[in-house]
């Protein structure tokens, strides 16, 4: 027997569904998200014949499983571009790139980077420094690419992407030289970028932070979610795990809150970066 469309409707089951994804993933969706909720776990919630958000929270809070892991992966799952905004891209040469020395690859965080169009962007950076300084030392770059969402994590390792994903921000240019055509109109990153890249789970939430020290951390477009308070425990975590001057990149909208003192800000036109002192 159909249990029929799955409702949501009830003001305390999307309470208390929102405050269960602040407390897991430090999402803040306020009180005119429940479109948002609906477009994305209607489908979820009829495949697993659950009535309403407050059953669907009852049935997450028995432990961990893959009906809590496919309600994070739908609710953090953003578009994203490759290059976005440009400028942190073109920043890297010049302000690390440019300066770095020695035998070791420069190491990069990317927080949260969703299905991996930042990472590879910054794996073809390191690629097009390297061609066009032939004459210099360049060891490379080592980035580590984390994020919550297991969907999202195997879609990136993939590296494989619909025409219309390959067509936001990349270059023809870039298409040909670092991508692979495929089947019903897919492109496949090519091998060459791939071993520079390693991607984890993490959740932003689990303090401390591993890894590192890093001379780049991209953590872009991500606090935007998060209550002010969480802001700040990311912000001080992913402090400790910068190299003293190392370059720390946000969000357009994002700002550093209380952590100014600790850094110097880089105008890199249009776009700012901070440098860590």
């Amino acid at each position: 027997m159909s249990l029929g469309a799955p409702s949501f409707d009830n003001a305390g089951g999307y309470g208390r569904f929102c405050q269960f994804l602040q407390e897991r993933c430090g999402i803040v969706l306020g009180d005119n998200k429940q479109y948002l909720v609906t477009s994305r776990l209607s489908a979820l919630l009829k495949d697993n014949s659950i009535r309403d958000l407050s059953e669907l929270v009852d049935r997450m809070q028995r432990g961990p499983g893959p009906l809590l892991q496919a309600v994070i992966d739908a609710m953090t799952t953003n578009e994203t571009m490759w290059f976005r905004d440009t400028y942190p891209f073109e920043a890297i040469k010049t302000l690390v790139f440019a300066n770095h020395s020695g035998a070791s690859p420069v190491s990069i965080w990317c927080a949260a980077c969703s299905s991996g169009q930042e990472p590879y962007s910054i794996a073809m950076t390191a690629d097009e420094y390297k061609n066009e300084f032939r004459g210099k030392t360049f060891p490379g770059v080592r980035i580590v690419a984390t994020d919550i969402s297991s969907a999202m994590l195997t879609a990136s390792k993939e590296g494989v992407y619909e025409s219309l994903a390959v067509a936001r921000g990349l270059s023809e240019e870039r298409k040909r030289k670092y991508f692979q055509e495929m089947p019903e109109g897919r492109w496949r990153i090519k091998d060459n970028l791939r071993p520079s890249i390693t991607f984890q789970s993490m959740n932003l939430l689990q303090f401390p932070y591993s890894g590192g020290p890093y001379d780049i951390i991209f953590c872009r477009n991500v606090l935007i979610y998060f209550s002010p308070q969480v802001k700040g425990q990311v912000l001080n975590a992913l402090t400790s795990r910068l190299r003293k001057g190392g370059i720390l990149f946000l969000g357009g909208s994002e700002s550093l809150g209380d952590l100014t003192e600790k850094y110097e800000l880089v105008r890199c036109n249009p776009g700012i970066a901070y440098r860590l002192k």
